[in-house]
């Protein structure tokens, strides 16, 4: 298993920038896909971002597509959510999770059944 813990959230204003980090424990760090995940008042948790171990490829949703950026930094065990532009409609809790099996069993591969730990979630607040 593998521990998660986010950090990082905060409440900002429209337009303002916010890096999310989430620590990893008990697993090396470079042998699982990692994934963020998000879920506002109300509504269904949904993919954010996710970043592949072998090769560290990195695929979005569309709604935060060229604001946010994932990464990694195996050295220190700890991935990053790096967010910019940030919109109101971007108020969630937002999780980091790990796929522990060297398989996508669901698809598409942003389902996050896929992801077996998670985090406690950390808060992120955009005001208008």
């Amino acid at each position: 298993q593998v521990q998660l813990v986010e950090s990082g959230g905060g409440l900002v204003q429209t337009g303002d920038s916010l890096r999310l980090s989430c620590a990893a424990s008990g697993r090396t760090f470079s042998m699982f896909d990692m994934g963020w995940f998000r879920q506002a008042p109300g509504k269904e948790r949904e993919f954010v971002a996710g970043i592949t171990w072998r090769g560290g490829s990195t695929y979005y949703a569309d709604s935060v597509k060229g604001r946010f950026t994932i990464s990694r930094d195996s050295a220190k065990n700890t991935g990053y959510l790096q967010m910019n532009s940030l919109k109101p409609e971007d108020t969630a809790v937002y999780y980091c999770a790990a796929k522990l099996e060297p398989i996508y069993r669901f698809s598409p591969r942003t389902d996050e059944r896929n992801f077996g730990s998670w985090g406690q979630g950390t808060q992120v607040t955009v005001s208008s």
